[in-house]
């Protein structure tokens, strides 16, 4: 018989263990292995048989041993000193408290988070970052208020059938026994937002809080009675259901968590946010909500939109237009539309926030841009490849100066180094640990020391692998007497490479099948022997990336190479520690530019790993030649298998010819002298860089604060600026056909140009309805291509000269002849306000109809 109704029971805590409750309902135990430490105190067997979860071990310690404990003086003093390095982590001041005009908080919305383990509430990588930001957020003292959604699922559990196909599980999950306390109002009753839908249906749902060190993470919930069987299965798992199913989750996520934010800051007194920042575009709908918000109090459309542009960053995650959410127009319609519509909020507005060059469609990335007045990609390489991608929402400008910027990812260090790495670095360099600085004293610990911490995590990696290879192998029908070579799978002083992501097709698992004979003669080699470990999750609907999964499983379970590669199921952020931390070198080879940043290397390098990666990325941007090694490419080639065929045979020669031929390459004392020159190099060159604590303070300080700057600018004087501001943008835009570049004058420029002159410039402007105080003119000058257009320019603003009776304004400036070749310059118009963050802001420009003054000499 099946129960009918799943919940946990918790334990009661002995009132002198009150403490020990304290410390497990803060996630800050999975960052920090003194409290960790302190959990398996409790009781060592039952610590390892639930998985090191804290909550599951109070419910599953006997409550003769709490006595004991309750009765242990040592171990009381252990609790206490415990809680109070807690409490004194939660209040004292930290690196943020130390700048200027920083907002007051930052609400920050994800569609998943990875926590830990005992909280599985992600897919991947975006997860993943998002949990980083989180616990970096709270070592560095950041005000941040998350937002997401609590999946009574979770994301599937993956195992694997006899012929090697995935098998996803959905195991249910009890909010009672994870890491999280119902959001309550002061009469003890559950606090609840709601969304109203079409058809005079409702979406309710509580709120459960998760508390990530300084920083709550709001989990909405819609499994309330109050809620019809649909709407209950909103949140019932990550990324499930058809188009309708996701854009409930969406709705729920960004309308219904600012409500969440709302309720939270009413009932906690936690500060309102002043920005609010959007992680991928799952949860751009909660700009609609804030505009709805000022629109039902003073503010129009329009002047709530400058508002809420001002303090909005969104962060885009995908290099490629099928990573976008997009929902059919019709959709939208009905959900904002009809007896659902907000009276404030047209419905024609939102679907134009949304709308791309496709018509019937609405994009969720499209929309979150619009309504956000900073943009960023997640490295240089994938800002480069945004700017592209989205040029079409700034028609007129060239991709460089499409307004996305990157801030580069990065990995929070406790979470993903190994202990005994943390421990070496606490002792020898301390102000590594308390500060991130000094890296360069990496190179005072010996040869030895590293080599040793080296092989300590192998052998916990290899010893981690062989038991979870014995249940994969269980668990798909074979017997225990027939899996005793699982004892020898694999070897703790062997080259071990670690390859594990999610597993769409650009990411290419199976490259190193391309030719499996060589890669069976790199695994097998009698002297320099390379063995791989493999993980990843294919989507439940993606049934290539299935393909995928089994044709490496079915290349692993073959008798002569077993030993040396192995899959293991069900990654996850347990497993993922294990591999970043032992293996040797860290293997990644999407099809370049498709992995927008990529942190799993990251992870890896902190560990004393080698990347050996195609250059995509962050490794595109800090691989310098010498901190591990660069795949080749082959751009240009268009036929993706001989994309792949020449990609993988480059993988196989610098595997079979650098990396084995370096990591053998022993001293007579047995340590591997160049291998750890490299290791030193690449601790010293990528650690300061790769540390989620360089990224957040990127975050704060060229887009948090920045929006804090504007966002209060804009609601001064009862949102006054706003007005104007939204007043000046519209009579801008009606106002824009009647400018035109009319004349362009050159002087100075002679008969033969030399560098180091200087070109004199005027330009007549047509105003039409305009000021001159509207608009800034521009001369855009620099390297000419073959078809006369402008590579790179560079841009110097012209000075009003004279603003006559006739709506004409001549403006005149220099240019520098700054370098030798091709040149060229042209002028153009574009809209100017102190307001405005960016030249291609309102995506309006003007530039002469023919090329005026365009000159292709070639200066001497």
């Amino acid at each position: 018989m099946r129960a009918i109704r799943r919940f946990t029971v918790r334990t009661v805590l002995p009132p002198e263990l009150a403490s020990l409750g304290e410390l497990v309902h803060n996630l800050r135990w999975s960052w920090h292995p003194e409290t960790l430490d302190l959990f398996a105190e409790v009781d060592p067997v039952v610590w390892e048989r639930v998985g090191h979860d804290p909550v599951a071990l109070l419910g599953a310690v006997d409550a003769g041993r709490l006595r004991e404990l309750a009765a242990d003086r040592r171990f009381l003093r252990r609790v206490a000193d415990a809680a109070d390095d807690l409490r004194e982590y939660m209040t004292a001041p930290r690196w943020y408290q130390t700048i200027p005009d920083a907002p007051r908080a930052v609400a920050y919305f994800s569609p998943e988070y990875g926590i830990a383990a005992a909280l599985p509430q992600y897919s991947g990588g975006l997860g993943i970052l998002a949990g980083d930001h989180l616990k970096t957020a709270s070592d560095l003292g950041v005000p941040i208020l998350a937002v997401g959604l609590l999946y009574r699922h979770g994301y599937f559990t993956q195992s694997l059938s006899p012929e090697g196909w995935q098998l996803e599980h959905y195991p249910s999950l009890d909010p009672g026994g994870l890491p999280l306390a119902l959001l309550k109002e002061e009469d003890g009753t559950p606090v609840r937002v709601a969304i109203s839908l079409p058809e005079q249906r409702a979406l309710h749902a509580q709120i459960w809080v998760a508390q990530v060190g300084r920083v709550p993470l709001l989990l909405l919930d819609s499994d309330v009675a109050e809620n019809d069987t649909a709407a209950r299965d909103v949140t019932d798992r990550l990324y499930g259901g058809g188009t309708d199913h996701r854009l409930m989750q969406e709705l729920l996520l960004g309308v219904g968590g600012v409500r969440a934010i709302r309720a939270y800051s009413r009932v906690s007194g936690h500060p309102e946010p002043e920005v609010f920042h959007t992680n991928e575009g799952h949860a751009g709908f909660l700009g609609l909500e804030r505009i709805r918000e000022l629109t039902e109090t003073r503010l129009s459309f329009d002047e709530a939109l400058e508002a809420v542009r001002a303090g909005t960053v969104f962060t885009t995650h995908t290099p490629v237009p099928a990573g976008i959410d997009r929902f059919p127009a019709e959709m939208i319609a009905r959900q904002f539309g009809g007896d659902n519509a907000w009276p404030t909020v047209p419905v024609d507005r939102i679907l134009a926030l949304g709308a791309e060059e496709e018509p019937g469609k609405f994009n969720m990335a499209a929309m979150g841009m619009r309504l956000a007045q900073r943009v960023n990609g997640v490295s240089e390489l994938h800002g480069a490849v945004s700017r592209e991608m989205f040029q079409g929402l700034w028609p007129g400008f060239d991709a460089d100066e499409v307004p996305i910027g990157s801030i580069t990812n990065g990995v929070h260090a406790p979470t993903w180094v190994g202990r005994e790495i943390m421990e070496l670095a606490g002792r020898e360099l301390p102000t590594l640990v308390e500060r991130a600085q000094g890296w360069e004293g990496v190179n005072k610990i010996s040869d030895a020391d590293i080599w040793g911490i080296r092989g300590q995590l192998r052998a916990r990696l290899v010893e981690a692998a062989r038991a979870r290879l014995r249940r994969s192998w269980l668990d798909r029908g074979a017997s225990r007497a027939e899996l005793g070579w699982i004892d020898d799978a694999l070897d703790p002083d062997v080259l071990t490479i670690g390859f594990a992501r999610r597993v769409p097709s650009y990411k290419r698992l199976t490259l190193m099948l391309s030719d499996q004979d060589r890669l069976r003669e790199l695994l097998l080699d009698p002297d320099k022997p390379v063995q791989i470990v493999i993980a990843g999750k294919a989507h439940p609907a993606d049934e290539g990336g299935k393909k995928l999964i089994q044709q490496i499983v079915k290349f692993a379970d073959r008798e002569d190479v077993r030993h040396r590669i192995v899959f293991l199921p069900d990654y996850d952020m347990a497993l993922g520690q294990l591999l970043v931390q032992g293996s040797d070198v860290w293997m990644n080879n999407p099809i370049r530019p498709l992995e927008a940043s990529g942190t799993s290397g990251m992870k890896a390098a902190l560990n004393g790993g080698l990347n050996l990666s195609i250059r995509d990325g962050w490794w595109d941007e800090w691989y310098d030649g010498t901190n591990g090694w660069a795949i080749p490419t082959a751009d240009g080639v268009t036929d993706p298998d001989r994309r792949d065929e020449l990609e993988a045979g480059a993988l196989y020669d610098l595997i079979e010819h650098e990396v084995a031929d370096r990591f053998y390459d022993r001293a007579s004392d047995g340590l591997p002298l160049r291998w750890l020159e490299m290791v030193r190099h690449t601790l010293t060159s990528l650690g300061p860089k790769v540390l989620a604590g360089r990224m957040l303070r990127d975050y704060v300080v060229d887009l948090y604060t920045p929006a804090a700057r504007s966002a209060r600018a804009l609601l001064a004087d009862g949102y006054e600026p706003a007005k104007s501001f939204a007043a000046w943008k519209l009579r801008v835009g009606q106002a824009w056909p009647g400018v035109r570049v009319e004349h362009v004058e050159a002087s100075n420029l002679g008969d033969t140009p030399e560098v180091g002159a200087a070109l004199e410039l005027r330009a007549t402007i047509a105003l039409g309805e305009l000021e001159p105080g509207d608009i800034r003119v521009q001369a855009a000058y620099g390297l000419v291509g073959i078809h006369d257009e402008l590579v790179g320019p560079a841009y110097a603003d012209l000075t009003l000269e004279a603003d006559g009776d006739d709506g004409k304004a001549v403006f005149s400036g220099s240019i520098p002849l700054d370098r030798t070749g091709s040149f060229g310059y042209t002028v153009r118009v574009v809209p100017d306000h102190p307001l405005v963050a960016s030249p291609s802001e309102l995506g309006l420009v003007a530039v002469p109809e023919e090329p005026a003054g365009m000159t292709n000499g070639t200066l001497r």
